[in-house]
């Protein structure tokens, strides 16, 4: 079955996270391959990637790196998408189209309508809209999404508590959770059954 709504779990770090995101069955799974306390090597991410469920789609999340080394990435088959969550302009994604032409998201800091307003004209294949600079669990003002003109991804502060909500109330294109369904700072298999249940739940 389709499901109109799309599901991201982000920071996958462990063999556990695979297996609690194979079971839950999200559209994407996200591996930090940037500066985080998520980050993965490039080794480990190989290694979660191939005892990841072939229906999910990787996505490779970086800040700023070098064009060819997300292109990297994504042309060896460790991830199918790649998320560009610093400042990347449209030099960059240029650049990065000319070396792969696997599909790319670029995530945006939404405080105020003029930062939607530039998150909408990127050329990116998709947007993602957060808080800050991702995983702080902080959520941004969502009334700003009811002038959102293109698909988005929503991001920031989602849990199971409030993930039903925001898609009922906004339908975004997908829902991108990492510390909502942490317990401890750790994957946490029964929040991401459960989130996956409402959002599946909400969208009927």
């Amino acid at each position: 079955m389709e499901h109109t709504v799309k599901i991201k779990i982000c920071g996958l770090m462990s063999l556990e996270d695979v297996a609690a995101v194979n079971e839950a069955k999200p559209e994407y799974a996200g591996f930090v391959l940037a500066k985080s306390r998520r980050r993965i090597s490039r080794e480990h991410a190989r290694l979660l990637r191939m005892e990841l469920d072939p229906s999910v789609t990787a996505v490779g999340v970086f800040v700023n790196e070098l064009p060819q080394i997300v292109a990297g990435y994504l042309e060896d088959g460790i991830i199918d998408v790649a998320q560009l969550h610093g400042q990347e302009d449209e030099r960059y994604i240029h650049r990065l189209r000319l070396l792969t032409g696997q599909p790319l998201i670029k995530a945006f800091s939404i405080r105020t309508p003029e930062d939607l307003a530039e998150a909408e004209k990127s050329s990116a294949d998709l947007v993602l809209l957060d808080h800050g600079s991702g995983g702080t669990g902080e959520r941004f003002d969502w009334k700003l999404l009811r002038s959102a003109k293109r698909p988005y991804l929503l991001a920031g502060g989602i849990t199971p508590e409030n993930a039903g909500a925001a898609v009922s109330a906004y339908r975004p294109y997908g829902i991108d959770v990492s510390s909502g369904v942490e317990t401890d700072g750790k994957k946490d298999a029964k929040k991401i059954m459960e989130i996956v249940r409402r959002i599946r739940n909400a969208e009927r």
